[in-house]
């Protein structure tokens, strides 16, 4: 890699996370963790606002941004094949904006890139969810991001139908299953409830905040240790 595009590909970097550390970038862009530090402060030199240092972590300061991107052929695929493949499995409210971004996209394509984009030979089946589990999922999706708890009638795997007030935490799609985590205060426990086995779902005006062995960090360092 040209150092030219290292120095681009480390502002990237950067300004995408939090907190991005020497050893983070040198893995990244295949370089040593010394060369890191001398195109930062080469950047630094520049007049590029990037605060932090050497054993701490580097981050942008807010406001900076650089000229719209443009995406190389490879890159333009991999975008058309993701949104291609994700839109069986979206609800209705991601389908349309994923499909705008990626139209946004192609039209700052260069006239090769855009051809070799759209000619990409990888589809997925057009035929989507049902329109009750999609307007199902969206709910889900949008009480996730809202924090709002949910009362839930449930159909579980014996056939019984269960109610719980749930905290959802995230949804997870598993092939042709979507699943939503939550913590459920009737079993004072995680559980992971099919959105196709959900009867009925109600949003409650109650809102949840993180609360120490509730959240999703923690479900997932549980997972990670089971």
């Amino acid at each position: 890699m040209r150092r030219a595009d290292r120095l681009f590909q480390i502002v990237q970097l950067i300004r995408g996370r939090r907190l991005s550390t020497a050893e983070f970038l040198a893995q990244r862009l295949e370089v040593s963790v010394r060369t890191v530090y001398r195109d930062v402060a080469a950047l630094q030199q520049q007049g590029v606002p990037i605060e932090g240092e050497a054993g701490v972590g580097y981050r942008m300061r807010a406001g900076f941004d650089l000229p719209p991107l443009m995406f190389t052929k490879d890159e333009a695929q991999a975008l058309v094949a993701v949104v291609r493949l994700a839109r069986p499995a979206l609800d209705a409210g991601l389908i349309a904006p994923a499909e705008s971004a990626l139209s946004k996209i192609l039209a700052v394509l260069s006239p090769a890139a855009r051809a070799a984009a759209e000619s990409l030979a990888v589809y997925a089946p057009l035929s989507g969810m049902d329109e009750g589990l999609s307007q199902r999922l969206m709910r889900l999706r949008e009480a996730t991001e809202s924090r709002h708890k949910l009362r839930l009638q449930y159909l579980d795997l014996g056939g019984a139908s269960t109610e719980r007030v749930v905290r959802p935490l995230a949804c997870f799609f598993w092939g042709p299953v979507w699943t939503v985590a939550a913590w459920c205060e009737k079993r004072s426990d995680f559980r992971s409830f099919r959105v196709d086995r959900i009867q009925d779902l109600t949003l409650l005006d109650e809102r949840f905040r993180d609360e120490p062995g509730k959240t999703l960090a923690d479900l997932e360092r549980a997972q990670a240790g089971s």
